[in-house]
């Protein structure tokens, strides 16, 4: 099956979350499992110069968009197994960053028609355009106004992923003539309460919308949860399905990690302990093997639960443990972290910012890993926080609800709690510290959560599955 994986952000190119590592990592089991599936992206100024040099030139070609007729580049890479086409125009994409600009619908728009008019330029014609996010939500929108009844497209199809509903791609509706140039049909299709929504056009218009977790397809349907989709999905609801994403099991493996302090796996853990003593050490805690450290890497923004944590922070102290955070975002929740290490030095280290090395040191040292978001489409770092032999405390939503299952159930594999509430999430802690001081089922639960499986093999056959169904 040829699949073309249309992304804003792939590993191991560029990252700036999690679709990034689903773009590094989907295609790559795809392409294992015989598959011809090739990543497009687009090739920003801050893309690893050693990947640069790699490259190689193919053509250039002129991207109708409204009036404008806009140069593109095309650049081809192998890595990994799978190639990967970038398309370069430095005015759109030679900058610092990925997002965030004022023209960002300009931008994405032109990526996503330079999507559809590359195909004129490759040996290689998809069955499937497997488009994400609203950065690429036109592919859809475009290939049924302009491409569709070309002899070269006529049989494409697509399949759009949701990610993250809170992201819609939503403009004036000015940019529907001066900037996308489309016929009235198609700008009837991306209206959306007043303004132009990108991630409706493709709902509209894709052959199938999939989201990351199955709770998350259903929690979407809800105006609590959609940020006023839910009109649109319930209405489409029969075209909707839900798969868990997985995690690129070679690259987050603590037998082989080289940016861990010690490797170890199920068969011997002992080795975590010196992760955890060089952790501490590194982080500037106090180095003591029995005090229970909690791990907190995360975009430190309200969504993800931190208004929580802030309540009952003084109280995760007091009862004993230590916490470890790595990450950036609202300046309130900088501020307090910062508060905080200064206020329980030695138990409490915070580093604000992003360091991968950093990041997979606390998964490989800390007892636990704390998740305690108010909404969460997949969430994959307690997916790694297992892999890593660390156990996840997380809220009952999406795809933490999909892939954690609590203790006191049969096949736990971590501690969980349902309500939004701060004494809730405390309570889950303190049940996780409770095991943690029971040495012998500690262990017994490390081991477990090493040996949990949250490769991709299972969510690739189920995104082959969904590719032979729109092919039909």
């Amino acid at each position: 099956m040829k699949i073309l994986y249309a992304a804003s952000e792939a590993q191991p190119f560029i990252a700036s979350g999690g679709l990034a590592d689903v773009a590094g990592s989907l295609p790559k089991a795809l392409c294992a499992r015989g598959e011809d599936c090739r990543v497009v992206l687009p090739l920003y100024g801050d893309i690893n110069p050693d990947l640069r040099r790699e490259m190689r030139y193919i053509t250039h070609f002129n991207v109708p968009l409204s009036w404008r007729n806009q140069y593109c580049g095309l650049f081809e890479s192998q890595v990994g197994g799978v190639t990967y086409y970038l398309l370069d125009n430095e005015y759109y994409f030679k900058r610092n960053g990925i997002y965030g600009f004022y023209d960002d619908a300009e931008r994405f728009a032109f990526f996503s028609k330079a999507v559809l008019e590359m195909i004129h330029y490759l040996d290689f014609v998809p069955q499937v355009i497997h488009c994400n996010d609203w950065q690429t939500a036109m592919v859809p929108v475009f290939l049924k106004a302009f491409y569709k009844d070309l002899e070269r497209y006529r049989g494409i199809k697509t399949v759009f992923t949701i990610h993250n509903i809170q992201y819609q791609g939503k403009y004036g509706m000015e940019i529907a003539s001066d900037l996308l140039g489309l016929p009235p049909a198609a700008v009837a299709t991306l209206e959306y309460d007043g303004c132009i929504n990108m991630m409706k056009g493709a709902i509209e218009d894709c052959d199938q919308v999939t989201t990351v977790s199955p709770t998350y397809a259903q929690e979407i349907l809800d105006p609590w949860f959609a940020h006023g989709l839910d009109r649109e999905l319930r209405g489409k609801e029969y075209k909707l399905t839900g798969i868990l994403n997985g995690i690129d099991t070679t690259s987050y493996n603590p037998e082989t990690d080289p940016a861990i302090f010690a490797n170890y796996g199920p068969d011997d853990i002992a080795p975590k302990a010196v992760n955890k003593a060089e952790l501490q050490k590194l982080m500037g805690l106090a180095k003591d093997p029995d005090v229970f450290l909690v791990g907190l890497v995360s975009r430190l923004v309200g969504h993800k639960g931190l208004d929580l944590v802030k309540y009952i922070f003084d109280d995760i102290i007091q009862a004993g443990m230590s916490v470890v955070v790595l990450g950036s975002g609202d300046y309130i929740y900088e501020s307090f972290f910062r508060e905080m290490e200064a206020k329980y030095p030695g138990k409490v280290a915070v580093k604000i910012g992003f360091i991968p090395q950093l990041a997979r040191r606390i998964y490989a040292g800390a007892d636990a890993f704390l998740m305690p978001s108010k909404s969460e489409p997949c969430g994959l770092s307690q997916m790694v926080a297992l892999r890593y032999g660390t156990i996840p405390v997380v809220r009952e939503t999406g795809g933490l609800r999909d892939s954690i299952v609590d203790m006191g159930k049969e096949g736990g594999n971590g501690y969980t709690f349902q309500t939004y509430n701060a004494h809730d999430m405390l309570g889950a802690l303190l049940r996780a510290k409770g095991l943690y001081e029971n040495k012998p089922l500690w262990k017994k639960a490390v081991v477990n959560a090493l040996e949990c499986d949250f490769s991709w093999g299972r969510s690739a056959q189920a995104y082959l599955d969904v590719y032979q169904k729109v092919i039909g």
